[in-house]
C-alpha cells in the first residue's frame, strides 16, 4: 500500500435517503463526465479541514524525537518516506483530536502497545500511516475467505456458510466516514485506529449533546434508541463508547493474513463495522454484512437517519442532511426541493469553509424510478471554461484510489441528500433536522406495531 501512495501523496495530500446504499452503481458511459485527476488542468478548490495557522512541521522535544525515532526504526524505506511526508506537511503533529493527542503520539502506540489477537503490530501502523497520508486508498471490498478461516467463519456466524462471502458490500456509508475522518482529522482517525485495534477492541469519545438535537433529553433519546453505550459527564457532555460488532475481529484477521489487491485492510475493516455498529444500533455483523435494527427494514446499509446520526457522533457536530430530490410513495423522482444552482451554492459553500460533503445519489430507469443509491464523498470543485464546476469526488467503491471527477450537470441531479452545516441552508431552504424525522419515524414503526 505504501509503494501506491509514494508518487501520489505530494501531489494530493494537501488537497483537498431513504436510500439504502447497497449496490455499486454502474459507471458512466464512455462519453460520461468522469475522468481522472489531474491537478494541473485548472485551479481548485479543496475542502481540507486540517489546515490551521497552527500547523507544527518540527519536532519540538526529546520525546516526540524519541517516538518519530522509534518509528521510523520500524519501517521499511517507503513508509519512513511517507512518514516524513507527514512531518513535512504538518500532519504527523496535528492534535485535533477528542483527547489532544497527535498523529504521532497515536501511532507510537499502535508499535509499543499490544494489538487484538491476530493483528500486527507493524500492520495496523502502516494502515495507519499510509491512510491519514492518502485516505483515496480507503476502500469497502470485502475480500474472500481462505480455507484456513473458513470454518472459524461458519462457527462465528452460528453454523451458517451461505452468508459468509459477500459479493457486493452495503458499508459505502461507513466507507465514507472512514475516508472524511481520515481527511479532515488525522489525529482522531489514528487514535481511534489505535482504540478499536487494541486488546480492548473500543473507544471512548466525548460528545456535546446538542450537537445532536436542540435539548438534552432528546439527546439523551437518541443515544439510547441506536443503543450506543454511553455516560453522561455533565448535563451536556456524554462519554460514548465506539466498538467493531464482535465478527469484525476474523474480517481484520483474515484480511492480516490474505489480502488481496483493492480489498479492505484490517484497518478498513475494523473502523467500517465501527461507523456500521453506531448506525445500525449494534445491530451489524461484519461476517455476513447485514444488519438489523428498529429504523431499516433493509439488511443492508445504512438509511438517511442513520448515516446523519453515525456523522454527528463521530464529528461532534451538528450536521443536517438535506434531502434535495423529492420522492413519491412508490420511489419515483418527481423533482427537486430547491433549484439546481441553489444546491451548487450550498455544496461549494460547504466546501469553502473546509468541508467535505457525504452526498447520497440515486440511480433511476426509464420511468423515473429510483433503482439504485450510493454514497460519496465530494472534496472539491474547480471552474471550467464555459464557466460550470466539475467536481472532485472520493469513491470507495470503484477500485480507483485516487480521486474522481464529475461535471455539474451530471452530479448535481442525482443528488438526493447531502450532509451540511446548518448555517450554510437555513437561509434558502426549512430543513427539518433529522432527529425530529427519526423521532416521528419510529414513534410511527411503534404505532404500526402494536396495530
Amino acid at each position: 500500500m505504501v509503494e501506491k501512495i509514494n508518487s501520489c501523496i505530494q501531489q494530493h495530500y494537501n488537497y483537498n435517503t431513504t436510500i439504502n446504499p447497497v449496490v455499486k452503481p454502474q459507471q458512466p458511459a464512455n462519453n460520461s463526465p468522469v475522468v481522472n485527476f489531474d491537478s494541473n488542468k485548472a485551479s481548485v478548490i479543496f475542502g481540507n479541514s486540517t489546515v490551521n495557522t497552527e500547523i507544527r512541521t518540527q519536532l519540538s522535544n526529546r520525546e516526540e524525537k524519541k517516538k518519530y525515532s522509534d518509528i521510523t526504526s520500524s519501517l521499511d524505506k517507503n513508509s519512513r518516506k511517507v512518514l516524513e511526508t507527514l512531518l513535512k506537511n504538518g500532519v504527523l503533529l496535528n492534535s485535533k483530536s477528542n483527547d489532544n493527542s497527535t498523529v504521532l503520539d497515536n501511532l507510537h502506540k499502535i508499535l509499543t502497545e499490544p494489538r487484538a489477537q491476530g493483528l500486527d503490530n507493524i500492520g495496523i501502523l502502516k494502515d495507519t500511516i499510509a491512510t491519514v497520508a492518502y485516505p483515496f486508498l480507503i476502500t469497502q471490498q470485502f475480500g474472500n475467505i481462505p480455507n484456513q478461516f473458513k470454518q472459524s467463519a461458519i462457527q462465528m456466524n452460528g453454523g451458517n456458510p451461505n452468508d459468509i462471502n459477500v459479493q457486493q458490500s452495503g458499508t459505502c456509508v461507513a466507507a465514507s466516514t472512514e475516508f472524511k475522518l481520515a481527511k479532515q482529522m488525522p489525529a482522531e482517525f489514528a487514535r481511534l485506529a489505535k482504540d478499536i485495534s487494541s486488546p480492548q477492541l473500543s473507544s471512548q469519545r466525548n460528545i456535546k449533546l446538542d450537537n445532536l438535537a436542540d435539548n438534552t433529553l432528546t439527546g439523551i433519546w437518541l443515544l439510547n434508541a441506536f443503543e450506543i453505550p454511553f455516560k453522561m459527564n455533565n448535563y451536556n457532555d456524554a462519554i460514548l463508547t465506539f466498538a467493531p460488532d464482535k465478527n469484525a475481529i476474523i474480517r481484520a484477521q483474515i484480511q492480516t493474513a490474505d489480502k488481496d489487491p483493492y480489498e479492505r485492510t484490517p484497518l478498513d475493516v475494523l473502523m467500517q463495522s465501527t461507523f456500521m455498529q453506531i448506525g445500525s444500533q449494534q445491530s451489524y455483523n461484519s461476517l455476513t454484512d447485514k444488519r438489523t435494527g428498529k429504523f431499516n427494514q433493509n439488511d443492508k446499509g445504512l438509511i438517511e437517519f442513520e448515516k446523519t446520526f453515525t456523522e454527528s457522533v463521530v464529528f461532534d457536530k451538528n450536521i443536517l442532511s438535506v434531502t434535495y430530490q423529492t420522492v413519491d410513495e412508490n420511489a419515483r423522482l418527481i423533482g427537486y426541493e430547491t433549484d439546481l444552482n441553489t444546491m451548487k451554492k450550498h455544496l461549494t459553500t460547504a466546501l469553502d469553509m473546509g468541508e467535505n460533503i457525504i452526498i447520497g445519489y440515486t440511480q433511476t430507469d426509464a420511468n423515473n424510478i429510483i433503482i439504485n443509491g450510493h454514497e460519496i464523498t465530494i472534496v472539491g470543485y474547480k471552474q471550467n471554461k464555459d464557466g460550470k464546476l466539475t467536481f472532485i469526488c472520493n469513491d470507495t467503491d470503484d477500485d480507483i484510489s485516487k480521486p474522481i471527477e464529475y461535471n455539474e450537470d451530471y452530479l448535481l441531479p442525482k443528488i438526493h441528500h447531502a450532509a451540511l452545516p446548518k448555517e450554510v441552508v437555513e437561509a434558502d431552504m426549512n430543513v427539518v433536522p433529522t432527529w425530529v424525522e427519526g423521532i416521528a419515524m419510529f414513534k410511527e414503526m411503534k404505532k404500526q406495531a402494536v396495530a
